[in-house]
């Protein structure tokens, strides 16, 4: 079992700032006061919200403590769900380096999170295939990651920011999901690579991950990763290959394609994060450390 915990701390919002206020809002339209977990979905993964009971529906754009603009695929709201005994947050929509935001901005949703009790993080994905044996339509359980933005979103913060990133994604919750059988979509384990975009990588860039140890890349998770990490939040992270990265396949390699298979697939994506969240609630019945 991985068993590497970190203190948790809650992100305090500075009084009458936009993002404590939300916190306040979120707690009085759901009568939640802390939650089990948030979920931030990626490119195409909007309908795995569609799970459990519906308390509250936040646009991001009603608060300007989101950062501004939303990227197709990405619905933009903050939506509160009920799923079994559990509290969810589900971020449908996240937050890019490459809008010229920082990695600190992008990661706001788990900073909110942290401010609405969340212990537990999932990240989703969608990704260039870089493992040979991937297939576009197949998901990645992430391991590890590499962190090639050029920014990491603890910088210049308070506090004990050399964060061990050892043990960051629950292998132990990955464990569970590998042993389910053909009502699961194709499932892999590996390493996850960020780029910093939007421009997509080059034939040259996939042949150095590659050659790194990178199974998958993204533009995104990596941030949201880290921050969860200062925060004490433990964390697991699901990424959908959408595509074969660039020169790996003779097709071009566009935003548009990578939607269209997500549609294509669309039927997983609940069914996985349903899967996770089962997966993870089972954990807390084990026996300690």
């Amino acid at each position: 079992m991985n068993c590497k915990t970190v203190s948790a701390r809650s992100w305090a919002f500075d009084t009458g700032e936009s993002g404590e206020l939300l916190v306040q809002e979120v707690r009085r339209l759901t009568q939640v006061e802390n939650f089990d977990l948030a979920v931030v979905l990626g490119s195409g993964w909007s309908g795995a919200a569609q799970i459990g009971q519906t308390l509250g529906i936040l646009p991001y754009r009603d608060w300007s403590c989101f950062p501004a603009g939303q990227i197709a695929g990405h619905g933009g709201q903050l939506v509160v769900v009920q799923a079994s005994s559990w509290k969810i947050l589900f971020f449908v929509g996240r937050f890019h380096y490459y809008q010229g935001i920082s990695a600190f901005q992008a990661a706001f949703p788990v900073r909110l999170a942290s401010a609405l009790g969340c212990p537990r993080l999932l990240l989703t994905c969608a990704t260039g295939g870089i493992n040979s044996t991937y297939r576009p339509g197949d998901f990645m359980l992430v391991e590890d990651h590499l962190n090639l933005l050029g920014d990491n979103p603890l910088r210049g913060l308070p506090g004990d920011t050399f964060v061990d990133l050892v043990g960051t994604y629950q292998h132990d919750l990955y464990d569970r999901l590998m042993t389910r059988g053909a009502d699961a979509p194709v499932l892999h384990r590996g390493v996850l690579a960020a780029m910093s975009g939007p421009s997509y990588e080059t034939p040259a860039e996939v042949r150095f991950l590659a050659a790194a140890g990178v199974d998958a890349v993204s533009m995104s998770t990596v941030p949201e990763a880290i921050m969860a990490r200062y925060m004490g939040m433990q964390v697991a992270a699901v990424a959908f290959i959408a595509n074969t990265a660039a020169g790996l396949s003779p097709a071009a390699v566009s935003h548009q394609d990578v939607l269209a298979c997500s549609s294509e697939h669309a039927q997983w994506f609940p069914c996985l994060v349903g899967h996770l969240i089962d997966a993870w609630q089972a954990l807390q019945t084990d026996p300690p450390c």
